[in-house]
């Protein structure tokens, strides 16, 4: 007997916590999660729900806070880059312009994570059944590019001051610019890591620990400015191309949370912890096959659970149900899971998934 279970679109009942559900359908007795006393009372005394238009109205929310975060750090990097960019043309200084080019970049960045934010609230069609939350990857792609390019415009400025020197003016001016630059990329950067991370995203992330390299740039335009003060005419340049080697680091760990994310890439701590949940499921035998990925900043699940043989195919269907239930609550950002029911195979009977081994061998 095989059940599937997935109640994202087809079934959307609430969860209550006496002896009966949404549909009709007898729970089991034993409600497994959560266990402790003190766990319980907060279960209960928490309002909570897993309606389908429920998890919509989280997703919305996860991004519309995405989509402030973003607004804000457009506004804040926009206006640093803006005054930078003046003390450039008074100053000179190819250290400046390298910051300035790449907070102007970080800053543009707001505009394709904006527009992954709003695709991704759009409904699942019967084109893309998954949704759209896949933008958001596509948008991190975007933003190792704009890095990539901002780097090598960085390192063309540097290379080119250092074959054709030239004096940097109102070194002041640009020590109050690189303090500037410093203060505002650190703001934004915090403020997109720590939303990025309560919300799952992580392009915004990507974007976060770009703004943070931004500044430690502007301290290295402080440094270079330090340098030509004391005499040191290539003190500038030689900083530009620090600066370029700091946007390389940067590029590199941002490419490969992108990459992570794009190959369906999860933490294994987010395995393990789902796995520790639906072991505890009352009626569960065993956990099969337990996929994970992110559809943009939202988690789905695909997993099998042995139940007993000789379960009813509506008794499979509440443990699939527990099952779906302990994972929501045990695996943070996770809207969806899709619960197949296994029967646990007894001595001398035939495979039940005989039928799909030559499917599998392909």
């Amino acid at each position: 007997m095989n059940d599937r279970h997935h109640h994202d679109h087809s079934h959307g009942h609430a969860h209550g916590h006496d002896s009966g559900n949404g549909n009709g359908h007898t729970r089991p007795r034993g409600h497994s999660h959560p266990r402790g006393l003190a766990s319980r009372l907060r279960h209960l005394l928490t309002p909570h729900s897993h309606e389908t238009a429920d998890k919509l109205d989280s997703a919305l929310e996860s991004s519309a806070r995405g989509m402030r975060a973003l607004w804000v750090s457009l506004a804040v990097l926009g206006t640093t880059a803006l005054a930078q960019a003046v003390v450039v043309v008074l100053t000179g200084s190819v250290a400046l312009l390298g910051d300035t080019v790449h907070n102007a970049a970080d800053a543009l960045t707001a505009l394709p994570l904006g527009v992954a934010f709003v695709l991704g609230r759009r409904a699942a069609t019967r084109r893309f059944t998954y949704g759209y939350g896949r933008a958001e990857d596509l948008a991190g792609i975007v933003i190792v590019l704009t890095i990539a390019a901002s780097g090598a415009f960085a390192a063309w400025a540097a290379v080119g001051r250092l074959l054709d020197p030239h004096p940097v003016r109102h070194l002041p001016v640009v020590a109050a610019a690189a303090l500037i630059g410093f203060a505002g990329n650190e703001w934004v950067a915090r403020h997109r890591i720590r939303v990025g991370r309560e919300i799952g995203s992580a392009a915004l992330i990507a974007d976060g620990l770009h703004a943070r390299t931004d500044g430690f740039t502007s301290l290295a335009v402080l440094v270079g400015a330090g340098g030509a003060a004391l005499g040191w005419q290539l003190a500038d340049p030689l900083v530009g191309l620090a600066i370029t080697a700091a946007i390389l680091l940067v590029l590199r760990d941002a490419a490969r949370e992108v990459f992570r994310r794009v190959m369906d890439a999860v933490d294994p701590e987010l395995v393990d912890r789902a796995e520790r949940a639906l072991r505890e499921v009352e009626g569960v035998c065993d956990v099969g096959e337990l996929r994970m990925r992110w559809m943009g900043h939202r988690l789905r699940a695909e997993v099998a659970v042995v139940v007993d043989g000789d379960a009813t195919v509506r008794r499979a269907h509440d443990i699939a149900v527990e099952a779906e239930h302990a994972l929501l609550h045990a695996v943070p950002k996770l809207t969806a899971a899709l619960v197949h029911a296994d029967p646990a195979p007894t001595p001398g009977e035939p495979d039940p998934h005989r039928t799909l081994a030559h499917h599998a061998a392909a």
